[in-house]
C-alpha cells in the first residue's frame, strides 16, 4: 500500500489530468523516497525512455515533500538521426513534471573501445560534469531489476569473476540506483498510469548488442525452461556476491599499507604476505594492487601467472603485463613497475 505521504491521486503535469494513484506509480516512488538524501539537489539522469522517464516522475513527486530540489541531466549522444530531437522531447518532460534545472548535453561517442563502451565513457562524463557545475548531492540513475539480470548473465558469459556477477551497486559515489529491485514491466505501467509518453529506443531491439540478445532471447528460455523468477534470482546472487566483494575490498584496504612497499616506478608486495593468505584475497591484492597503481585491469589468467610467481617459484623471469607493467620476483618481494624503469627494490626484512 502507498505511504501516508501519498494522496490518491496526483496530478500529471503533463497534461493537468489526475490519474489514480496506481501500484506501479507507488512502487518507483517508494524506491525513491528510499534513497534521498538529507539536502541538496537531486539530478535524474533522463533519457526519455520508461525507465528514467518513471523515475523522473517519481523524483519531480518525492523530492520537493522531502524539501529537496529535483532536477534532470538528458544526455544526446548522437548516435542515432534525430537524437537532439529526443532529447528536446525528454526535457521538454523534465519541464512539464516541474524539474529544475533541466540539463541537455552533447557528446562525443568516439568509438574507441566498442560503440557501447565509449558511449557510456561519454555519457558518465557528461553526468560527472553536470552533478559539478549544478553542485548536485546525488545523480539518479534509472537502471531496473531486469537490467541487473542482464549485467548479472553477461558477466558469468565472459568469465568475469565475482566483482562483475555482483553486478550494478545500488550506490557508488554520487550516482545511486534506487530501481534495481523493480521490473521493466513496471516502469513502463507507472509511464501508462501517469499519461507519460516514454521514448522508445531503437538499439534496445538491435541483436547485434549482446545485452538486445540476453534480454530478447536468452533470458525467455531460462524462464521458459527453468521457470519463473530467473531474473530475481539472478539479482539475489548479484547482492550476495556483492556482499562478499565488499567484505574482500575491506580486508584488502586493511592489508595493503602492512604488505606494500615504494619501489621505483612502481610498487613491491611481500611474497610472504601473499603466499600466508588464500587463493582468493591474493589475487585480489595483485589485482587491486595493479588496478590502483598502474590503472590496469587485469585477467584471470594474467593475475595466475602473477600469483604463481609466489605459489610456484622456481627462479622465472619478469613477466610482462598490459600496458607496459612489469612484475619481478626480487628476493622476498614481487615488484611491479613501469617497462624500463631502473627498479631501486625495497630492502627484505
Amino acid at each position: 500500500m502507498p505511504s501516508g505521504t501519498e494522496s490518491d491521486e496526483t496530478t500529471d503535469a503533463a497534461d493537468g489530468r489526475r490519474p489514480r494513484l496506481t501500484p506501479p506509480i507507488a512502487d518507483v516512488r517508494r524506491a525513491v523516497r528510499a534513497v534521498l538524501p538529507a539536502d541538496g539537489l537531486v539530478l535524474v539522469a533522463l533519457s526519455g525512455g520508461p525507465d528514467s522517464l518513471a523515475l523522473a516522475a517519481a523524483a519531480a513527486f518525492e523530492a520537493p515533500r522531502a524539501g529537496l530540489r529535483a532536477g534532470a541531466v538528458i544526455v544526446d549522444h548522437g548516435l542515432q538521426p534525430g537524437s537532439a530531437e529526443v532529447a528536446a522531447r525528454a526535457a521538454e518532460q523534465a519541464r512539464a513534471l516541474g524539474l529544475d534545472p533541466v540539463l541537455v548535453t552533447r557528446v562525443e561517442v568516439t568509438g574507441e573501445g566498442g560503440p557501447e563502451s565509449s558511449a557510456r565513457r561519454a555519457r558518465y562524463a557528461a553526468l560527472d560534469e553536470a552533478a559539478r557545475s549544478t553542485d548536485a548531492a546525488c545523480v539518479l540513475l534509472g537502471h531496473t531489476l531486469d537490467d541487473q539480470a542482464e549485467t548479472v548473465l553477461l558477466g558469468l558469459a565472459r568469465g568475469s569473476g565475482a566483482a562483475s556477477l555482483a553486478g550494478m551497486p545500488a550506490r557508488a559515489g554520487r550516482y545511486v540506483r534506487p530501481l534495481l529491485g523493480i521490473r521493466r514491466a513496471t516502469t513502463v505501467q507507472a509511464c501508462a498510469d501517469a499519461g507519460l509518453e516514454p521514448w522508445t529506443d531503437p538499439h534496445n531491439a538491435d541483436p547485434s548488442y549482446a545485452r538486445v540478445r540476453v534480454r530478447e532471447r536468452v533470458l525467455p528460455v531460462l524462464e521458459a525452461e527453468l521457470g519463473p523468477g530467473i531474473a530475481e534470482a539472478l539479482v539475489r546472487t548479484a547482492e550476495q556476491l556483492r556482499e562478499d566483494d565488499d567484505a574482500f575490498e575491506a580486508q584488502i584496504d586493511e592489508l595493503i599499507e602492512e604488505i606494500c612497499e615504494p619501489a621505483e616506478a612502481g610498487i613491491a608486495i611481500s611474497v610472504g604476505a601473499l603466499a600466508a593468505n588464500p587463493a582468493a584475497l591474493r589475487q585480489r591484492i595483485i589485482r587491486h594492487v595493479v588496478g590502483s597503481e598502474f590503472g590496469v585491469s587485469l585477467s584471470r589468467v594474467q593475475t595466475l601467472d602473477v600469483a604463481r610467481l609466489v605459489t610456484d617459484w622456481h627462479g622465472q623471469g619478469p613477466l610482462e603485463l598490459p600496458d607496459g607493467v612489469r612484475v619481478t620476483r626480487a628476493g622476498r618481494h614481487l615488484v611491479f613497475s613501469t617497462t624500463g624503469s631502473t627498479e631501486v627494490l625495497p630492502h627484505d626484512h
